[in-house]
């Protein structure tokens, strides 16, 4: 058993790494507020713009509207933009989205190149071998669809030269403070059926109620010219969007994993707090049987001195 000094050590190292993870926990509780205000704040327009693209792609009569809606005949490459954290202390956060990327692209049909987005998610994937193009690090707090617009402009860079014939996203989608769920979802060409094979359907509320639309529009001043406007910048805002997901994710992820290590902390102490007691009463318990045994030796002693004092006089 360790000495009582040693336990006192412990109890202490232990009381100040659960001080840390109580603040953290504060902290990612007032981040994750931020980050849920920042989802809801824009996720209207998203799904709004997801609805307007939908509908673009239905247009009756207009087959290849553009290049970013148009499916093409034959897929030789793919593209994943994978988001992650910068950092670790989120519980399995980060582990479970490169975990859901890596098992829905390890048998795809075609090869997968990656777009990195967080620290931790280009490290597994380089340790996985894949092929990462690109990685973005370092992002805000609070980033701005300009801070990130970088990498969906990207991602439309790849498919239009022909490099990549189809990019997904794989994100984690924030339910509620106590799930998350990673998802994939494909940017380009635009998924047009509900229930695809390949990939997940993107939940954007009543976006696809567009389906059974049939109204043709006339666009002014020319189509061609809107669409090259505004295709790409909604891909970089459903990339946008993506990302305020995962960021409250993360951000709840870590304060649900600095809340169990401060509760197993407290608990952790409590036991050891109860083995210092047992190894200090063991102690005491040891000091007074000494105490007793040298007093019975030292009346032992005193008794064979007078003894042998008696018999000499």
């Amino acid at each position: 058993m360790a000495s009582a000094r040693e336990m006192r050590l412990r109890i202490r190292s232990v009381k100040n790494i659960s001080q840390v993870t109580r603040a953290l926990e504060a902290v990612s509780a007032s981040k994750v507020r931020k980050s849920m205000a920042a989802v809801f704040a824009t996720q209207a327009y998203a799904t709004k713009a997801w609805q307007v693209l939908t509908h673009i792609a239905q247009q009756p009569g207009r087959a290849n509207l553009h290049p970013l809606l148009t499916t093409r005949p034959e897929v030789r490459k793919t593209l994943a933009v994978v988001i992650s954290g910068d950092r670790g202390l989120a519980g399995a956060y980060n582990t479970n989205v490169i975990r859901f990327a890596t098992q829905k692209f390890n048998r795809y049909e075609t090869p997968v190149r990656y777009i990195a987005i967080g620290r931790k998610g280009r490290d597994m994937l380089i340790r996985r071998r894949k092929e990462v193009i690109a990685e973005f690090s370092n992002l805000p707090a609070a980033p701005s669809f300009a801070d990130v617009s970088a990498i969906g402009w990207m991602a439309v860079d790849e498919f239009l030269k022909g490099d990549v014939d189809e990019v997904y996203l794989v994100y984690t989608d924030f339910i509620n403070m106590g799930k998350q769920e990673a998802r994939v979802k494909r940017l380009l060409p635009l998924e047009m059926e509900a229930g695809s094979e390949r990939v997940e359907d993107y939940r954007v509320g009543a976006a696809h109620e567009q389906k059974h639309l049939t109204a043709a529009y006339i666009y002014e001043p020319a189509e061609r010219e809107i669409l090259d406007e505004i295709i790409p910048r909604f891909t970089a805002l459903q990339v946008y969007q993506a990302i305020l997901e995962s960021l409250a994710s993360e951000h709840a992820a870590r304060m649900v994993a600095m809340r169990n290590a401060t509760d197993n902390a407290i608990e952790l102490v409590a036991s050891l707090q109860l083995d210092y007691n047992k190894a200090r009463q063991q102690s005491i318990t040891n000091d007074l049987l000494d105490i007793a045994g040298g007093a019975e030796a030292l009346t032992r002693a005193l008794a064979q001195t007078y003894r042998i004092g008696g018999e000499n006089g």
